[in-house]
């Protein structure tokens, strides 16, 4: 336990708080709800879609920092909720919500964050903390709300030091849904909200949920697929039995190596068996796990809208080389010294380099490590939804 005489004086107002394993305690202005929860505090570059962020279950188990200092101005609305599973357990922003500036707005960001029982933290040099972030990694933390600013600074530091962190840990057993669904949603359009998806449309795509943003299944909606969502252990025979044209693997948090363990079996016979096969961030990690490639945890991650990826290989025709602005939420990553022979990387990170993009040599399985459904670019990588599906027949 860390020597109380060490902490930073409580200034006046603080209801709030992120302290760090490593003792280090950030003051701030509570909100949301009250309370306190621990995670990996990692960084967020978007601009906008705050709500959408705080609602995918690939932020399982983290503390969003947000850098973009105005979080919450456009208010809360249930059109941009990506999922009513576990998301982010809070987040940490530069300024004060003020009061929502947008005619979709029914609810102000704090209400909804109270409500759905995320704590959040204003009054955070942001831009510090981020650095520290890139410098040091992606701490262990808690994040604590207490509007009558009390708290047990040791025991906090003490919690966030005995969590074990991401690294080993499968988080989309938490996040995954209960039983086969068929998804009705279909696309959104300004003034008319969310459609219907056309039951009758061919071909069927049985989707596998690791924590998937709805937002995807929408899109395969758009590109003429009719879906069927599963459980994150749906067995080999289970997938098989529903007569899948191709099977999709969706996004997802936690350690992709700790899901593997029953994830990859599946995704392996489907890959005997000649299956379509279309991945998206986490179902991109275990697409390459499958194929007997390994992961990584990251640094820092990737987290944001305003990614440069490049498509590289043969494969791409005149359109090599050209580079999508991407949405990214991953803290792991395929390490691409370990990818086999008859697995091509298809996609680069422009940032660092890391793959962010693999096709199986004759078998029509690809992957891709960002979300092409996130409106980045905003529709540079809808593309990928056409690829999969229209290769279906």
């Amino acid at each position: 336990m860390a020597d109380p005489a060490s902490f930073r004086a409580q200034p006046s107002g603080a209801t709030g708080c992120l302290v760090l394993a490593d003792g280090t305690v950030i003051w701030g202005r509570g909100f949301g709800a009250v309370g306190s929860a621990v995670g990996e505090v990692c960084f967020n570059t978007a601009m906008t879609g705050y709500q959408e962020v705080m609602t995918d279950p690939s932020y399982a188990a983290q503390i969003v920092t947000f850098t973009f200092p105005h979080i919450g101005n456009v208010g809360a609305n249930g059109e941009d909720v990506e999922s009513r599973v576990e998301g982010a357990v809070g987040c940490v922003v530069r300024e004060d919500v003020t009061e929502p500036s947008s005619f979709r707005s029914i609810e102000h960001f704090a209400d909804w964050m109270a409500r759905n029982g995320k704590i959040g933290l204003a009054g955070v040099d942001t831009r510090a903390l981020t650095r520290r972030i890139r410098q040091s990694g992606a701490p262990n933390a808690v994040i604590a709300h207490a509007p009558d600013g009390k708290f047990d600074i040791p025991a906090l530091i003490e919690r966030a030091q005995g969590w074990p962190g991401l690294e080993g840990m499968d988080l989309a057993i938490r996040v995954t849904r209960e039983k086969h669904e068929s998804w009705e949603g279909g696309y959104w359009t300004l003034g008319k909200g969310y459609g219907r998806a056309a039951r009758d449309a061919k071909p069927h795509v049985v989707a596998i949920d690791y924590g998937a943003k709805d937002n995807i299944f929408r899109n395969l909606v758009k590109a003429g697929a009719r879906v069927t969502v599963v459980p994150a252990k749906t067995s080999f025979d289970e997938v098989m039995a529903l007569a899948p044209d191709g099977v999709f693997l969706s996004n997802g948090p936690g350690d992709p190596a700790a899901t593997g363990e029953y994830a990859v079996p599946v995704i392996a016979a489907l890959l005997d068996a000649d299956v379509p096969i279309f991945g998206i961030c986490l179902g991109h990690q275990l697409l390459a796990l499958a194929a007997g490639a390994k992961t990584i945890k990251m640094h820092q991650g990737h987290r944001g809208a305003n990614h440069p990826v490049q498509r590289v290989g043969e494969g791409w025709g005149e359109t090599s080389g050209l580079v999508e602005i991407t949405s990214m939420n991953h803290g792991f990553a395929v390490d691409v010294a370990t990818l086999p022979e008859n697995v091509e990387q298809t996609h680069v990170s422009l940032f660092d380099g890391t793959n962010c993009g693999i096709a199986i040599k004759g078998k029509r399985a690809f992957a891709v490590q960002y979300h092409p459904e996130a409106s980045p670019g905003p529709q540079d990588s809808f593309y990928l939804f056409e690829k999969f599906v229209g290769g279906l027949g």
